[in-house]
């Protein structure tokens, strides 16, 4: 597949991105439709990754949060596509705690095959592709594989939390549930999955509403995160509605939420 073009250009758009936070005192925001955030380092890093996408791979569409969403009569008919957050995590951006990433994944018969999450304030990338695993690299350091175990409802768990959406009752709505929850761990963005995947937590529960391009190309490193196969997830992509609900990773246990 695509995965090293794919790599590059996370970086390349990561790196515009990092201009922009670094050299403004304030950064810049607006506000979209729904009142969320919007910076100019989103719309540079959406354009960078969308117009690579189309010169590199011209027959697959591609759905990016800056970009408006093509009609469900036209996407229902779509195998394949591309899904980006050219920058998951604009609250961390704001706030300058270098929690956010940009995130590009290939969606192939309904699940992601292919995810790379980069963190360009950490030189950090995680990325994985279906059959091959995930892995992890830190500055010019060798890719690491990195692995996770799937954890079951009576063990202690380590859950993590949304920096910037986090409850102060998310343990006793986890306890509720019937899960062991020992201790929390805020992260901003995508990162909550990369760090079940690494083994760093246990499980990433989500009590709020998140889009399909938040989610799609940390699930892809969740799920290729297991030492055989992939590990399962209630997450699924190309919904009329591409909002998801509540969900929760990292546990081989079916808990509704």
């Amino acid at each position: 597949m695509m995965l090293k073009e794919i790599i590059g250009i996370a970086q390349e758009a990561g790196e515009a991105m990092l201009k922009i936070y670094n050299d403004a005192q304030d950064v810049e925001i607006s506000r979209k439709d729904d009142d969320s955030p919007l910076t100019k380092a989103d719309l540079a890093s959406h354009h960078i990754i969308v117009d690579a996408l189309k010169e590199l791979d011209p027959e697959t569409p591609i759905i990016s949060e800056e970009s408006g969403v093509p009609a469900y009569d036209e996407r229902n008919g779509w195998d394949t596509f591309w899904i980006v957050d050219p920058l998951d995590g604009t609250k961390e951006f704001i706030k300058k705690n270098g929690e956010f990433t940009v995130n590009i994944a290939l969606i192939d018969d309904g699940i992601p095959v292919m995810g790379v999450v980069y963190v360009p304030d950490k030189e950090t990338l995680y990325y994985a592709e279906k059959g091959k695993g995930s892995f992890k690299q830190v500055g010019t350091e060798a890719p690491e594989p990195i692995y996770s175990t799937a954890s079951t409802s009576d063990d202690e768990l380590i859950a993590m939390q949304s920096r910037s959406h986090g409850s102060g009752k998310l343990v006793e709505q986890l306890k509720e549930k019937g899960l062991n929850v020992v201790k929390t761990i805020p992260a901003g963005s995508s990162l909550k999955f990369c760090l079940v995947a690494e083994g760093k937590a246990d499980i990433y529960p989500r009590m709020g509403p998140t889009m399909e391009w938040d989610v799609a190309a940390g699930d892809a490193v969740y799920r290729y995160s297991a030492r055989e196969g992939s590990h399962s997830s209630p997450l699924t992509y190309n919904k009329e509605d591409l909002k998801n609900g509540s969900f929760l990773i990292g546990l081989k246990d079916n808990v509704e939420f």
